[in-house]
């Protein structure tokens, strides 16, 4: 098994276990971030419906624009800011965390700061 399955394994692993406390309901959705190699997503995602209720990302035209590079932390604070704004938008001022397997550090710390910094607590 390669170094990068043992990884991506590894990751799967704490998916499931986050995954199975962290439910996001209508009162507090679950705040659910992906991140690639070039972009970083955000979703606000309500469990009991399987609904998405608002999406951030920087393949989105209004937070790509202001950005040079979209795999950075300052991309992910663009993210985090953004999915503050929409979700304060619909009066969603709570959020449960879901960082979907990944740690927290780097582009996902950045991101959760930026919108509790832009107003969502979680």
């Amino acid at each position: 098994m390669s170094v990068a399955n043992k990884r991506r394994l590894a990751r799967m692993k704490r998916q499931v276990r986050v995954r199975r406390k962290v439910l996001g309901t209508v009162e507090r959705p679950r705040l659910c971030i992906f991140r690639s190699s070039k972009h970083i997503y955000a979703q606000l995602i309500e469990d009991t419906d399987g609904r998405t209720l608002v999406a951030a990302s920087t393949g989105c035209k209004e937070v790509a624009d202001g950005l040079k590079y979209t795999g950075n932390v300052e991309a992910a604070k663009a993210v985090g800011e953004a999915i503050a704004k929409k979700a304060l938008e619909k009066n969603i001022k709570q959020v449960v965390f879901d960082r979907n397997g990944f740690l927290y550090h780097g582009r996902v710390k950045a991101l959760a700061d930026a919108a509790r910094e832009a107003g969502l607590s979680f």
